[in-house]
């Protein structure tokens, strides 16, 4: 079973992807925040990465830095999840090896899941 860690502290959404992705058979860990993320991470060695940027404590992109410095965190496949749809928050991402960025308004549940799938599937 493929195991994806969820990192985002929007209640309505963390309980909707994990309900969806628990149908599709995934494992799911759930972090509130950055420091949170990075200690799950760790724990867990997920398969995937479904991160947000704007969090409390430690924001997305800062754990992200911090993940990638780290042997377990380097080839983890990082999907952001995010409200901003700005440029340099998306060239910092790229900066730190995001393999997506998705605006949260642009995309659906289900288009989010086929996102998840089809990074895990390549």
């Amino acid at each position: 079973m493929q195991k994806i860690l969820i990192v985002e502290d929007e209640e309505l959404l963390v309980k909707a992807l994990k309900k969806k992705l628990e149908k599709e058979a995934f494992e799911i860990f759930v972090a509130r925040d950055g420091i949170e993320g990075l200690d799950a991470a760790k724990a867990h060695a997920p398969d995937l990465i479904l991160l947000d940027i704007v969090m409390p404590r430690m924001d997305g992109i800062t754990m992200l830095a911090k993940m990638r410095k780290e042997d377990w965190g380097k080839d983890i496949p990082v999907i952001i999840l995010t409200n901003l749809s700005s440029d340099e928050k998306m060239a910092e991402s790229e900066a730190q090896g995001v393999n997506q960025y998705l605006v949260k308004t642009n995309w659906g549940i289900d288009e989010i899941i086929e996102k998840i799938k089809d990074k895990l599937d390549s």
